[in-house]
């Protein structure tokens, strides 16, 4: 890969093109224009529509070469390598968020990036987790300023600054102070993971260096980061919040890895459990079972409307836990709020294909998602294998939701003596959870052989 110190002095800030350069070409010329024949000039018309033999005038096709090879150095001044396919057009059609919050702060940002390339002044600051858009919209406003011919330059600060230190050895074609001045003054700075650098002392001064220069210049620039504003050093958080140069725009949490609000494919039955098809009257049961069935029904209903905290339903396979977690879910999805069910064994299977390099989405994404779902149902909790990885990412599910008390419905066959201690403690904390045992026994004897269903629980 070309060192972006050889791209910078190869190609300078490009301007107009210095005179007598049209006449002699640098590239390969193509077709012979059909116009000028080759001669790469004209003679104009007079008044009367003959041609004045005594002027010449350059054709069209010297033109359409000149601004192709401006063009082309604007392109390779960018620094954007493959982020120059992206568009704002591009963004408008194809970045569509489930979550209506994501796919507001989203459009909100793309609005304000828009802006901001139609006439770049002063900062435009995007932050917010990884995975919300924030380098797609620098690149975009980049490739903007492409289009229209003014010169743009894109690089993360880790790379930055990896150049920068490159610049004082001997064998540097381009010297520090000239690569340094060139970011410093360059017209249009995207600069991206802003707050991942190495904090040390001299990367500190050399940021302080370059944005002191471009905040007092009040150079256009545009400035990523993943990190809280009010992480960064209190200086450059000062400039950050100045709202006479800078414009902020947070794009907050990245789009969950998993539905929210709709089934995920292979839940069709876990979509026709709804609390209208819930029997809680079993004529076959003894009294006490039947009003402890009613009381579990009463709970998940409770619930439903209003969930908060914890709801943890212990029973024999086919009691009906599952039937109301996921009647839960049902009516969450039916009032347009949003929901996770996952089966305990399955996620951990697909935490583990994340690790593997064909993986979609990352481990990150998926735990998180799981982690910080707004209401979460752990259907089959405690039939996962127990192997010491498996508990630790259960434990960490359990225990953050735990102290932020997040609201959960848990599933499960096992009693608490079977379940990890650290674990129990919580599920039969009362401050947070209401544990319920259902006595009831399995549906599946109340129905004929063949209507039988192996995933009621």
């Amino acid at each position: 890969m070309e060192h972006i110190g050889d791209i910078l002095r190869k190609q300078p800030l490009p301007g107009p093109p210095p005179p007598g350069s049209e006449a002699a070409p640098d590239e390969p010329e193509g077709p012979t224009c059909e116009i000028c024949h080759g001669a790469r000039f004209v003679h104009p018309r007079r008044p009367d529509g003959r041609p004045d033999y005594a002027r010449v005038v350059p054709c069209r096709c010297l033109q359409r070469d000149t601004e192709g090879k401006r063009q082309s150095r604007l392109e390779r001044y960018s620094n954007l390598g493959p982020l120059a396919a992206i568009t704002f057009e591009r963004l408008a059609d194809t970045a569509h968020f489930e979550d209506p919050d994501s796919q507001q702060q989203f459009t909100r940002a793309l609005l304000a990036a828009r802006r901001f390339a139609a006439r770049p002044e002063g900062w435009l600051v995007l932050t917010g987790q990884s995975g919300t858009g924030k380098t797609s919209l620098a690149a975009a406003i980049a490739n903007e300023s492409i289009h229209h011919a003014r010169p743009a330059f894109y690089i993360s600060t880790p790379d930055l600054l990896d150049h920068l230190r490159a610049s004082f050895s001997p064998s540097s074609e381009l010297p520090y102070d000239e690569f340094f001045d060139m970011v410093r003054n360059t017209p249009l700075l995207l600069l991206d993971d802003f707050g991942t650098h190495s904090a040390t002392p001299w990367a500190q001064e050399k940021l302080e260096q370059l944005l002191t220069h471009r905040f007092t210049g009040r150079l256009p620039t545009v400035l990523v980061t993943s990190a809280p504003l009010d992480s960064l050093e209190e200086r450059l958080r000062t400039r950050l919040l100045n709202q006479e140069v800078c414009q902020v725009i947070n794009l907050g949490s990245p789009p969950s890895a998993l539905p929210m609000r709709r089934w995920a494919p292979g839940f069709e039955l876990q979509k026709q459990m709804t609390f209208q098809s819930f029997d809680p009257k079993r004529a076959n049961l003894p009294p006490e079972q039947r009003q402890n069935l009613e009381t579990a029904y009463k709970l998940a209903r409770e619930f439903a409307e209003s969930p908060e905290g914890w709801l943890v339903f212990q029973g024999v396979n086919g009691c009906g836990k599952t039937h109301l977690a996921s009647a839960i879910v049902n009516h969450r999805y039916q009032q347009g709020k949003p929901a996770l069910f996952v089966v305990v064994p399955d996620f951990l299977d697909h935490l583990r294909s994340t690790f593997a390099p064909e993986s979609q989405v990352s481990y990150d994404r998926l735990f998180e998602a799981v982690r910080n779902a707004p209401l979460l149902v752990l259907d089959d909790f405690g039939e996962q294998t127990s192997t010491p990885w498996a508990q630790e990412k259960l434990y960490q599910v359990i225990n953050h939701r735990y102290n932020a008390r997040l609201a959960t419905v848990i599933t499960t066959s096992a009693s608490l003596d079977e379940i990890e201690a650290r674990v129990a403690s919580r599920l039969a904390d009362p401050k947070i959870s209401v544990l319920f045992n259902i006595t009831a026994p399995d549906y599946r004897g109340d129905l004929p052989a063949r209507q039988r269903s192996p995933r009621r629980r």
